[in-house]
This record gives structure tokens, C-alpha cells and sequence, in this order.
């Protein structure tokens, strides 16, 4: 009774020597002693796993049966520990009561503070024994194992594809259900992954963040940087399986490939007329509006061989010269008609 009394006094009585702790029995300060020692007398009897509190191994125990007793009461998670399911309540209340002191920033947790910093210091003390990569978790260590290892542990129900990480499964199974929950603000465009939406928005700033190394062309993705590269080096490493023509870029296969097989996917709404390349059905589409489009000499073939990504300057600039020669060429027949008339 005179112990149980104490909960309700705050009375802690017994005190450390070694440090400026202090408990309400005598019992809870021996326990306590163990942190200073380093004795762990509590062994787990299926790992090597040792423990200062006989609660700590029982708790241990739980990620050998996978038991979760304590279960969240707005959704459906499960937790091994009762502090761990009052850390995720935070994440239904919106409670984040640590605050970084460099940034606003702030967490439901303290250890994720801890991990936040990081972004700031640079600091990333986990290295990988294989290679000279460095993380700031020890968690990702692991997950970049597989990398080595090629272990791909989630594999999705609906086909054979496999993967190393639980969310890129998760945003894979998108593309079979045709989710696409992350929508642009300014446009009614909606995308499967978040860092797409990210790229997107690159259409609507004109934001081109990333330039060539060798020119003044720039670009709002990094990997047209390295396309685009492949027209100062004159790497071609996409090869046709038909003929030996070869391409820059891979979606220049798939169009070349068109030649070989005959497809024309690509259909007038006003006539039957067919087309291999949408833009082929663009310049079409002016026969009907009355305009004169003008006629590429170039092969289908060819014409995927020359083509480049949208953003590379130098593509724009040819593109604008052989429109100005082909409205001076027109101007010079019509001139001609003018007078045999």
C-alpha cells in the first residue's frame, strides 16, 4: 500500500550513485544499476540476443513468433510493443512533438529527429562491406544489400515481376489496377508515383534544372541529359533484331520497327487513311483544314535515326531553318502560279 502510494506522490526514494536517477523501489534502482554495468543476464533461447530486463527478452521473443498483442483502434496495424503502437497513434492524430532545431521540420518521434539531422550534417555513418556506399539508417544498408545479393523478396500476385522493396511492388501493382493517386494541381493530369508528379510540374514552371555538360541545352529530367549526351557521342545503343540499323534512344526502335512490320496505329478520324508516327497523322490532319503540309522526303526509318528528344536546342534550331526554307519554297511557287496565270 505505502508503495502503491508513491504512483499517486511521485515519492522516489531510492536513488543512484552513478547518475541522478531516482525510483520508487528499491528493486526498479537495481534493474537500473544494469545500464551502468553493461550485465545482461537475460539470454534469448533461439539467438544470441542478450538482456538487462527479463520484460526486454520477452519483448524480443515476440520477433521470433511474429505475436503483435497491441492493435491500433482506427485502422488496422498491429504492434509487438505498446510504446510503438503510441508512436503510430501520432500518425492518425497528427501529433509531432519534436522539432528540429535547424529547420521546421518536425516528428512524432525523437529518434526520427536524430535521423533528420542527418540531411543537414551530411553525416551518413553506415557503409555498405561490399561497396563504398554510406547511408544515414542502418536500415538501408540491408535494402541496398539486395542490390548484391539480387534477393527480391515481394512478388506481385498478378504476374511474375519481383522486387527488392515492399513499395516499389506496392507502385508497381498500379499499373495493373490503373491508380494514379497523385494529381497535378494546375492540370487534370494524374500519375501512379509521386516523384513523376514532381517531373511533371516541370511543364507548367518551364523549369529545366538539368543542362549539358557540352552545350547550353537543358532539360527537366536528368536521364534526357544523358539521351541527349548520345548526340555529342554518337552512341547508338539500341539495335534493330531484323537489320542492323541502330538508335539512340529505345522508343526509336519500337517506331522503327513499324517499318518491318507494316503497323500504322495511328488513324484519321475523317478518312481511312493510317499512319506509322502520330506526327505523320499531325501533318495529315492539315490536309483536312484546308492548310499545305509539307512532304518529308525521309523514310519511317530514317526518320527515327534523326529524330531527338523535344528538348535538345540544337534539334529545335534545325527544325526552325527547314521550316523557314520550306515557307520561302512555297512563296517561290506560288509566285510562279501567280504569273503563268
Amino acid at each position: 500500500m505505502k508503495i502503491h502510494m508513491r504512483t499517486h506522490t511521485g515519492e522516489k526514494p531510492y536513488k543512484c550513485k552513478l547518475c541522478d536517477a531516482s525510483f520508487s523501489q528499491l528493486r526498479y534502482i537495481k534493474t537500473h544499476m544494469r545500464t551502468h554495468t553493461g550485465e545482461k543476464p537475460y539470454k534469448c533461447e533461439l539467438c544470441d540476443a542478450r538482456f538487462s530486463q527479463l520484460g526486454g527478452m520477452k519483448i524480443h521473443l515476440r520477433t521470433h513468433t511474429g505475436e503483435k498483442p497491441y492493435k491500433c483502434e482506427r485502422c488496422d496495424a498491429r504492434f509487438s510493443r505498446i510504446d510503438s503502437m503510441k508512436i503510430h497513434m501520432r500518425t492518425h492524430t497528427g501529433e509531432k512533438l519534436y522539432k528540429c532545431e535547424l529547420c521546421d521540420a518536425s516528428f512524432s518521434h525523437k529518434y526520427y529527429v536524430e535521423i533528420h539531422l542527418r540531411t543537414h550534417t551530411g553525416e551518413k555513418p553506415y557503409k555498405c562491406e561490399l561497396c563504398d556506399a554510406r547511408f544515414r539508417q542502418k536500415c538501408y544498408v540491408k535494402i541496398h544489400m539486395r542490390t548484391h545479393t539480387g534477393e527480391k523478396l515481394y512478388k506481385c500476385d498478378l504476374c511474375d515481376t519481383r522486387f527488392s522493396l515492399s513499395g516499389s511492388l506496392k507502385t508497381h501493382m498500379r499499373m495493373h489496377t490503373g491508380e494514379k493517386p497523385y494529381k497535378c494541381d494546375l492540370c487534370d493530369a494524374s500519375f501512379s508515383v509521386m516523384g513523376h508528379i514532381k517531373t511533371h510540374l516541370r511543364t507548367h514552371t518551364r523549369e529545366k534544372p538539368y543542362k549539358c555538360e557540352l552545350c547550353d541545352a537543358r532539360f527537366p529530367q536528368k536521364c534526357y541529359v544523358k539521351i541527349h549526351m548520345r548526340t555529342h557521342t554518337g552512341e547508338k545503343p539500341y539495335k534493330c533484331d531484323l537489320c542492323d540499323a541502330r538508335f539512340s534512344q529505345r522508343s526509336y526502335v519500337k517506331i522503327h520497327m513499324r517499318t518491318h512490320t507494316g503497323e500504322k496505329p495511328y488513324e484519321c478520324e475523317l478518312c481511312e487513311a493510317r499512319f506509322s508516327q502520330k506526327g505523320q497523322l499531325k501533318r495529315h490532319m492539315k490536309t483536312h483544314a484546308g492548310e499545305k503540309p509539307y512532304k518529308r522526303v525521309a523514310s519511317d526509318a530514317a526518320f527515327a535515326r534523326t529524330r531527338r528528344p523535344n528538348d535538345s536546342t540544337q534539334q529545335h534550331q534545325t527544325d526552325e531553318r527547314l521550316d523557314k526554307r520550306l515557307i520561302v519554297r512555297l512563296r517561290r511557287l506560288s509566285d510562279v502560279t501567280t504569273v503563268s496565270q
